[in-house]
């Protein structure tokens, strides 16, 4: 797909305008309203076509859990293996929509490696995750960061105090969520691991209260995120760090979620995550 079309997206999709706008534009660099048309599917998300696991796969058992916060009482999609009584747990932290099919999609997955994954609904205060994906990206955009730091923490707090985690919590988070991740380990100690997907990354001056291992996940294509990627290596060199950062070349930012026909890649991805699993495994323990 011709690149000005994803790019144009990538702004749409981070709010950068309207939709009206949004299809005006890509009407125009399409040639016409038809070739729009046939653009839009491959640039918009289609979660059924991308499902891996199940909602009542035999091998997990998923459900929805509430926990309070500081800032409210928040919902989370909670999945686990059948076969492990006690696992390490990964806080799983959505794009920029919310707590949709697909987020709940990659928390199952994480089941079926072993991990106790909790996906946090960050909408919650806001009355939940509502199904219109634009009204989902604007409401985020109103978030606090205190407020998405104690989110961050209640679900990390009420993971490790389950029966059923090892006491150990990572987190893994997606384009917004990875910015979440990087928030999430300057404020919280405690936090085994972060994995980030595209992220924004935390102010240099922040990095020195990073006591979490990162594994960094960009995008070669992605000029807006990666334009923050130097300074934020450079700090983490010099606070003497431990972190692993890889740079997909030809992929596009949000390149795992395969509910996107346009931006996903397949290599990248399947890349992405064994690396992924294995870090996790790694700092949570699990053999």
């Amino acid at each position: 797909m011709d690149q000005r079309y994803i790019d144009l997206f990538d702004r749409y999709t981070h709010g950068q305008m309207k939709r009206r706008d949004f299809l005006e534009r890509l009407t125009t660099l399409a040639g016409g309203t038809a070739a729009a048309t046939a653009l839009l599917p491959l640039l918009e998300n289609n979660y059924v076509r991308a499902e891996m696991v199940a909602e009542n796969d035999t091998r997990i058992l998923p459900e929805t859990i509430t926990y309070e916060s500081t800032v409210g009482k928040i919902s989370g999609y909670l999945v686990k293996q059948k076969e492990f009584p006690k696992a390490g747990g990964v806080i799983v932290i959505s794009e920029n929509r919310g707590l949709n099919p697909h987020i709940k999609d990659v928390a199952r997955r994480l089941a079926t490696e072993g991990f106790l994954a909790l996906a946090p609904d960050y909408l919650s205060i806001k009355g939940g995750t509502p199904d219109d994906a634009d009204k989902a990206r604007d409401l985020i955009g109103t978030l606090k960061s205190e407020e998405t730091v104690a989110m961050s923490r209640a679900g990390l707090a009420a993971l490790a105090a389950r029966a059923d985690c090892t006491g150990k919590v990572a987190a893994v988070g997606f384009c917004w969520g990875g910015g979440r991740v990087g928030e999430l380990a300057v404020n919280e100690p405690s936090l085994a691991a972060g994995v980030v997907y595209y992220g924004a990354q935390p102010k240099s001056d922040q990095v020195s209260s990073i006591k979490a291992p990162l594994l960094l996940h960009y995008a070669g294509l992605d000029e807006r995120i990666n334009a923050g990627v130097p300074d934020f290596e450079k700090a983490l060199k010099d606070n003497g760090k431990m972190y692993e950062l890889f740079m997909y070349d030809g992929a596009n930012h949000a390149f795992n979620n395969d509910a996107n026909a346009a931006r996903y890649n397949k290599d990248a991805a399947e890349l992405a995550w064994s690396r992924t699993v294995e870090f996790l495994r790694k700092n949570l323990a699990v053999a």
